[in-house]
């Protein structure tokens, strides 16, 4: 049986930031992760045509976001290109004058969400704020399934309003998952492919049953996603039935992508975004050219993408090359070829991409992050306050309980 002060369960953001908070107090610890590599929901793959992010890509809020300095300092490229969204293509569905009326309707909904956010009363959907008969209301979920990877009648009012976000986006060029990864303490003990299926902590030390055998640890930081503890992966003994409603409470929405290499790039503006069908929910955002390069990142978020991943590996390609028919014509389809396609709901270290709150649960975030008995501390982008749902957020909340764990300690 290993033997540790501090053990770590998930090896993405939260995870690595706990680590390294452990590794600098000198106490004992062990990172034990399930997967065969690090980062969890940040992935960076690499292929001919430059890096891709499989998971997490942007530095939101970057002008406050603590790893831009730390990205920096690994040597690594900050590219501060403005992001597609800021910069959308005009294409005959979706003209100046189209653009123009959606933005409004999105102001408006935001004024909405301010005015009642501000006001004390329950909790709500925020699709009670939205005007059913405007044409703009399907593109306005597609954003929330984007956004929050659900549409608006699964997201808190209360939560989304709790969100910050100072609307500078920057990227890593060499991607964002390769970032994460790097920031592992190299000194802290870590153990891939052993996921960990139970956490006693009904004696004098916890211990935590794994596919390489028990642990025992006087304390624990638990970096998992809420699926994850949802489902029963990851039990407790006794159970925490607070942590459990917490995380149901918490579901990771989905947002998938699509690569696209492309034959003849130049038919395509660098650095821009096009809808397949801004009518819709169930569209595909496109980001055409990313950093220049000769690929097309096609996002597909909420419903609409759980359904076809549910479909098949291939429905989201051929979702992907048949919106991008509808907005540049069919001879497009000979001048693209699939290079690679997430399936997050499926993935079961993950179930997802981000968590967002169900309406009524806007508190759940604060249960989760909840210490029990001050020997169980929890962190990861659903434990964020402000900034859930992002890598800096993750990365913070490991930090505080990393930090919390090594205390309880000393």
């Amino acid at each position: 049986m290993d033997e540790v002060d501090i053990a770590i369960v998930g090896a993405g953001a939260a995870g690595l930031a706990a680590a390294e908070v452990v590794e600098a107090s000198g106490l004992s610890g062990l990172l034990l992760e399930a997967r065969d590599r690090l980062g969890g929901r940040a992935h960076t793959i690499h292929s001919a045509l430059g890096p891709m992010d499989l998971g997490c890509a942007w530095l939101h809020s970057a002008d406050k976001n603590p790893l831009v300095a730390r990205v920096e300092a690994l040597g690594l490229t900050i590219d501060k290109t403005p992001p597609p969204w800021a910069n959308i293509a005009d294409t005959p569905v979706f003209s100046p004058a189209r653009r123009a009326e959606f933005g409004a309707a999105f102001q408006a909904l935001d004024a909405r969400i301010e005015s009642v956010a501000a006001e004390e009363g329950p909790d709500r959907p925020v699709s009670d704020l939205m005007d059913a008969g405007s044409r703009w209301t399907p593109l306005l979920n597609a954003f929330s399934a984007f956004y929050n990877g659900a549409e608006f009648d699964q997201v808190s009012l209360r939560d989304y309003a709790a969100y910050e976000d100072t609307e500078v986006n920057w990227r890593v060029a060499e991607g964002y998952g390769t970032a994460i990864a790097r920031l592992a303490p190299r000194g802290l003990p870590t153990r891939l492919d052993c996921p960990v299926s139970l956490v006693r902590h009904d004696g004098p030390r916890l211990t935590l049953e794994t596919s390489h055998g028990v642990v025992a640890a006087r304390a624990a930081v638990i970096c998992v996603p809420t699926t994850v503890l949802a489902t029963g992966a990851l039990r407790f003994l006794p159970a925490l039935p607070d942590k459990l409603d917490a995380a149901a409470g918490l579901p990771l929405g989905l947002a998938d992508k699509v690569f696209l290499r492309l034959d003849t790039p130049d038919m395509f503006p660098p650095e821009t975004q096009v809808y397949s069908d801004p009518l819709s929910t169930a569209t595909g955002a496109y980001h055409l050219r990313p950093l220049g390069r000769p690929m097309i990142e096609v996002f597909l978020g909420g419903a609409h993408a759980r359904s076809l991943e549910g479909e098949g590996s291939g429905a989201a390609a051929a979702f992907a090359v048949d919106g991008l028919a509808r907005v540049f014509g069919e001879a497009v389809r000979g001048k693209v070829h699939v290079i690679a396609q997430t399936a997050w709901a499926g993935d079961p270290f993950a179930g997802g991409s981000y968590s967002h709150a169900l309406p009524g649960h806007a508190g759940a975030r604060a249960v989760l992050a909840a210490p029990v008995d001050q020997r169980l501390f929890f962190a990861g982008e659903a434990c964020s306050p402000n900034f859930f749902s992002t890598a800096h957020g993750a990365w913070m909340t490991g930090q505080a309980a990393g930090a919390a764990a090594v205390a309880s300690l000393i």
